[in-house]
């Protein structure tokens, strides 16, 4: 018995959503201590966030192909002919058979794949360039460093509860349902709209610093764009995007637990957001460099904190 072969044994449950859990969740903080160890010792941050988009990428292809690999596993103890990878494209027209995939389970994986790469990366490349002084006193100490990637490990289990709840539904299940629900349409529309904004806000705030660099301007902070209509917009897209994904799964887990596992990832971002790493870190930040200044009170008084106005 190989290796994996005797993961999916031990972690074959007889609950479909805790065979899906817990390799996910296990994967999660694997990753995460793997890039702990080097960044310990080199007391860098530079793969925090990478390391993140990697494991979120990561946590939701695994849980996506689970079933199958489950499958192959047995045909393999069994000796008998391994069922192949169910196909993306057939998600979409219903033809992808026993070990086949719902367009949910795609969509909604796809969904965090793209966040997750172009957030990972933007971050990545910010990090490589100006580093991160969040992280300016945590990584001169093992421990607390450490911790922060068991964070980050947590973060993507929770943010991740409604697509590994949705993708953990054995394909007969979903294939009864209707092809296109109010909640399908509701949640992609939220997930869409905001990744365009955080996509929007990071753009523009990335334009203004390169500006500022080249000295075409003298602001100090941004004050126009979507940075006019909220304080923080892009994180404002992040908790919005996140309730998407939230609100699509639940229409399929009609159920109180069920309910219950996607509302707490995007209660637990928004949580995170605004009263832990997001905005109160950027808003005290502020608040000393320029808290004296009739301009900064003037647009902190005008300018809605978290929900924009347009």
């Amino acid at each position: 018995m190989t290796l994996l072969q005797t993961l999916l044994h031990v972690t074959n449950f007889r609950n479909p959503f805790l065979r899906t859990l817990v390799p996910s969740i296990a994967t999660a903080f694997a990753i995460q201590g793997a890039v702990a160890v080097p960044s310990i010792l080199a007391q860098s941050e530079r793969f925090y966030d990478f390391s993140g988009a990697i494991t979120h990428l990561s946590v939701a292809a695994l849980s996506l192909y689970l079933p199958t690999l489950r499958a192959r596993a047995a045909a393999s103890l069994a000796g008998t002919l391994k069922p192949g990878f169910p196909s993306l494209l057939a998600a979409f027209t219903g033809t992808g058979g026993p070990h086949g995939l719902n367009w949910r389970q795609v969509v909604l994986s796809t969904a965090v794949s793209i966040w997750a790469t172009r957030l990972g990366s933007y971050l990545f490349q910010r990090a490589l360039a100006d580093g991160d002084s969040r992280f300016d006193e945590i990584k001169k100490s093992p421990s607390r460093f450490f911790g922060t990637f068991v964070a980050q490990a947590v973060w993507v289990s929770i943010c991740l509860l409604p697509v590994l709840a949705l993708n953990s539904i054995p394909h007969t299940l979903l294939s009864t349902l209707p092809l296109l629900t109010l909640t399908d349409i509701a949640g992609l529309s939220l997930f869409l709209g905001g990744f365009a904004l955080e996509v929007t806000a990071d753009r523009q705030k990335n334009a203004w610093v390169a500006a500022k660099k080249r000295k075409e301007h003298d602001e100090d902070f941004l004050t126009s764009g979507l940075w006019s209509k909220s304080r923080h917009p892009n994180y404002f897209g992040e908790s919005t995007l996140w309730t998407g994904i939230a609100v699509t799964a639940a229409g399929v887990l009609a159920s109180v637990v069920g309910l219950g596992l996607c509302a707490a990832s995007p209660a637990f971002v928004t949580f995170l957001l605004l009263k832990v790493s997001g905005v109160p870190l950027s808003e005290d930040k502020y608040d000393k460099r320029y808290g004296d200044r009739k301009d900064y009170q003037e647009w902190k008084k005008n300018t809605p904190m978290f929900v924009p106005k347009f």
